[in-house]
């Protein structure tokens, strides 16, 4: 399965069932796209724990159980199949959402790469 489509699975059922954090096998990958998050609003802290192969992520999440702030992610590109846009063609998501895509100055939502003025390969659309 792919890596990145289980991380988001599991912080989006994390908040629906009303955790307030999630344990995920830690990448460097997995850690920027939780910073990403948290950058947007959508969780509230990412902490790396543990060491070696022991190691894993943990992301505190945003509204508990009264009002998830993660309600849905559609994933964009996978491994089979990758997207790609310019900063020009991002425009809000269509849910309200944000959209997280990597760049080459890192893992930033679409709104951030605006503002860089930089394209990249979409990973998935986080409403």
């Amino acid at each position: 399965m792919d890596p990145i489509s289980d991380m988001l699975i599991r912080i989006k059922n994390a908040q629906a069932a009303g955790h307030e954090t999630v344990l995920i096998p830690y990448s460097r990958l997995k850690h920027e796209i939780a910073k990403a998050l948290e950058r947007a609003g959508m969780v509230i802290r990412t902490e790396r724990k543990g060491k070696r192969i022991k190691r894993v992520l943990e992301v505190a999440l945003r509204g508990g159980s009264t009002a998830p702030a993660i309600r849905g992610v559609r994933l964009l590109s996978t491994p089979g199949r990758r997207l790609y846009a310019s900063y020009r063609e991002l425009r809000r998501g269509s849910r309200g959402g944000i959209y997280l895509l990597t760049t080459p100055k890192g893992i930033l939502s679409g709104a951030e790469a605006r503002k860089e003025k930089v394209g990249g390969e979409l990973i998935a659309e986080v409403w």
